[in-house]
């Protein structure tokens, strides 16, 4: 696959609230692994500034949190977010209001209001970035399963070789309450965005290339940030973003790149997704 490049990053999970708090974490990690308590989760995402306020207060914490990382990526790489396609992916959705839905069900309760109708659907995130961003490209919408990341991923860096602009990936999972958890357990809320395009525009975070392959899923060293990667399909993304941070000059891991690429592995249903990551 042609290389694209990743031009603007965002990211919101429990110890890493945004992308230069990421970094800073993913370099303690580096120089001394083990060494990280395990982090509290952050809470409800903030109301995207993104949206409208009337569809701030309907939006979910699923949808906030997908717009909150989007929105970083999106202003990093100061781009016109109207004209940017987006690939939403989520292996969770909304077990908030999956949750709610399946339990007015087994009430015998038929009286779903709209906005839990509307909230409930897969693709209800892709719709409110649309309204936020008034943007009339496509939204594609993607489940995977614990490869939802990585579908996700090889699906925005498809789209990228045929768009003249950028095209932004945000995944996102939020864990299902009980009893939903016990038939698909997952922990902490993480959401990741990556805004890609085939050229660098001049600040590009790192460039990546992605080919399937058949090598072992890359795993954290530390076991904070591992046990995380493990029980959230969105955080299998963190051995990417730690690549990202080692290749990347002024990343928080010393004044210059530790290394000029570095190869990933992520969980791709049968195989896995190898992304050779480069410093651009």
């Amino acid at each position: 696959m042609t290389r694209v490049y990743v031009r603007g990053i965002g990211v919101f999970g429990p110890g890493c609230i945004g992308w230069p708090a990421t970094r800073s974490v993913l370099a303690r990690e580096h120089r001394d692994p083990g060494a990280l308590e395990p982090p509290a989760e952050p809470g409800a995402p903030p109301p995207a500034d993104l949206l409208p306020a009337i569809e701030r207060r309907r939006a979910t914490p699923s949808t906030r949190l997908a717009l909150t990382v989007a929105q970083e990526a999106l202003a990093a790489a100061r781009v016109d977010p109207s004209h940017v396609p987006a690939v939403f992916a989520s292996s969770s959705g909304s077990p908030s209001i999956i949750h709610d839905l399946c339990a007015m069900l087994a009430a015998n309760d038929f009286q779903i209001s709209p906005t839990k109708f509307h909230n409930s659907v897969h693709n209800a995130a892709s719709g409110y970035y649309s309204i936020a961003t008034s943007c009339r490209r496509g939204a594609t919408t993607i489940c995977a399963y614990d490869a939802t990341a990585a579908v996700g991923l090889l699906e925005a860096s498809t789209q990228a070789l045929f768009e003249p602009g950028p095209v932004l990936l945000v995944s996102y999972d939020i864990p299902y309450p009980p009893p939903l958890s016990l038939a698909r357990p997952m922990a902490g809320s993480w959401g990741v965005a990556l805004l890609l395009a085939t050229h660098s525009g001049g600040a590009a975070d790192a460039s990546l290339q992605i080919v399937p392959g058949a090598e072992p899923e890359s795993q954290m060293t530390d076991p904070v940030l591992e046990a995380a990667r493990a029980n959230n399909p969105t955080a299998r993304f963190l051995p990417l973003l730690h690549a990202m941070a080692r290749i990347s000059s002024g990343s928080g891991v010393g004044a210059t790149p530790i290394r000029d690429s570095l190869r990933v592995a992520l969980p791709n249903g049968g195989g896995t997704l190898l992304v050779d990551v480069a410093r651009c």
